[in-house]
């Protein structure tokens, strides 16, 4: 008697099939989250080199391209796994190294112990902010309210870490914060970001119609203001956000009749 034969496999539908390709532009989402990753690496290069101001640009359009990519993957429908996977590696990366780094380079490289120390302090809590994130979205209650964050977003973290480099370079001059002062900041932002403090997120914001036109004037002028005066803009954008955070502070409580040390990410 002959072997039986292994049963042959049944071909994949043509459906399922296709399902398995991507088109190009399902895939930049993607695109835009490596070339986050490579701004934020060249930054640390040109950092290195000594060219700090353009390291600083990077690390902003780093930012800006996380905040395009998640946005475009929902507007594609081509949200994945490895996407989220790869974007929060991306934002350790940007936001928790390459500031981090580029701080340590420009004004605590001679220091003492304290200013590496105070570098892992920053890179530690960047990181354990974004595994709490990823924790959080994968068990995330449809109910939460999304309008705020809990803790500094780690893109907020490093344009807030940043603030002595805005005030040095407009000012035209080199570090003129102490070591100790500048490593103390960098300690003071990382834990802002694992903090239970409740930040305000724009993702829910709803603006009336009748109020668009201010909203566009204002955001003409801000983009005008950091074309011409971009480190004193910058500088202002960091101390009015942290103003609103504690602004928000007591609103959130209001809203929610709770504790707000109690709310998720």
């Amino acid at each position: 008697m002959a072997p039986e034969q292994p049963p042959t496999p049944s071909p994949v539908p043509p459906k399922e099939r296709a399902a398995e390709k991507l088109t190009l532009v399902q895939l930049l989402p993607n695109m835009l989250t490596v070339l986050a990753i490579c701004a934020g690496l060249t930054a640390i290069r040109f950092g290195l080199q000594g060219s700090y101001e353009f390291a600083v640009q990077l690390i902003m359009v780093a930012a800006v391209l996380d905040g395009l990519d998640g946005r475009l993957a929902r507007a594609l429908k081509s949200e994945s796994g490895m996407g989220a996977e790869l974007d929060s590696l991306a934002d350790f990366m940007n936001f928790g190294v390459a500031p981090a780094l580029l701080l340590y380079t420009w004004a605590l490289e001679d220091s003492r112990n304290f200013g590496w120390l105070a570098v892992l302090a920053y890179a530690v809590c960047a990181v354990v902010r974004l595994a709490r994130f990823n924790v959080m979205r994968k068990s995330e209650d449809k109910a939460h309210d999304n309008a705020y964050f809990t803790g500094v977003p780690s893109p907020a973290g490093a344009m807030l870490v940043l603030l002595p480099m805005y005030l040095s370079f407009a000012f035209g001059s080199g570090p003129f914060l102490p070591d100790l002062v500048i490593a103390g900041w960098m300690v003071l932002t990382g834990f802002s970001m694992i903090s239970r403090v409740p930040t305000w997120s724009f993702k829910t914001t709803r603006i009336p119609r009748r109020n668009v036109k201010y909203l566009l004037l204002g955001v003409a002028l801000a983009i005008a203001a950091v074309a011409t005066y971009a480190w004193i803009t910058l500088a202002v954008f960091c101390v009015v956000y942290v103003a609103a955070v504690f602004v928000m502070m007591p609103r959130k409580r209001a809203l929610t009749g709770a504790d707000p040390h109690e709310d998720r990410p």
